[in-house]
C-alpha cells in the first residue's frame, strides 16, 4: 500500500502543477502533452489522466491521516 500512496503523491502533486501553471499562465499541460490543441480541450487522453489525478489526491489524503 505505501508504493501506491507515492505514486498517489506523485500524480496528486503533478495536478497541482498543472493547475498552478493554469492559474498563473493559463497553459494546460495535461491537455498539451495529451495533443490537445486548445486550453482545456478534453480528449480520452488527458480525460484519464484528469481521472488518474483526483484517484491520486484521494489516495494521497489517506496518506495523511497515516502520519
Amino acid at each position: 500500500m505505501e508504493s501506491l500512496q507515492i505514486i498517489g503523491i506523485i500524480l496528486a502533486a503533478v495536478g497541482a502543477i498543472n493547475w498552478g501553471l493554469v492559474g498563473l499562465f493559463k497553459f494546460d499541460l495535461v491537455a498539451f502533452v495529451a495533443g490537445g490543441k486548445s486550453f482545456g480541450e478534453l480528449n480520452s487522453v488527458s480525460r484519464v489522466v484528469y481521472i488518474l489525478v483526483a484517484v491520486a489526491g484521494v489516495i494521497a489524503a489517506t496518506a495523511i491521516t497515516e502520519l
